[in-house]
């Protein structure tokens, strides 16, 4: 369950950076609307329940309270230790 979590949170990540390097500020929530229209269609092929939280961080990039919380977040996703390494360490001891 976690290495699903950790898979989902790196492509969020790369999403994110994609987004915020590469899409305008005003077309970025343009995109994430897109986005999340496109998951409420997800039982559809092509579309995607996955498409609902990457619409969310888009539109959350271009309002800077939410743009804050969004990035800490991801920050912090990056500090935490994995389960493998945790497990690891205890072994050692």
């Amino acid at each position: 369950m976690s290495s699903l979590r950790n898979r989902l949170v790196a492509i969020l990540r790369r999403a994110v950076e994609w987004g915020d390097r590469r899409v305008p500020t005003g077309l970025r929530s343009v995109l994430g609307l897109l986005l999340m229209a496109g998951g409420v269609l997800g039982f559809l092929p092509l579309l995607g329940f996955w498409m609902l939280p990457i619409g969310l961080a888009f539109i959350a990039l271009d309002i800077p309270p939410l743009r804050r919380r969004l990035l800490a977040w991801l920050k912090r996703r990056d500090r935490r230790p994995t389960t493998t390494e945790t497990s690891q360490r205890q072994h050692r001891s």
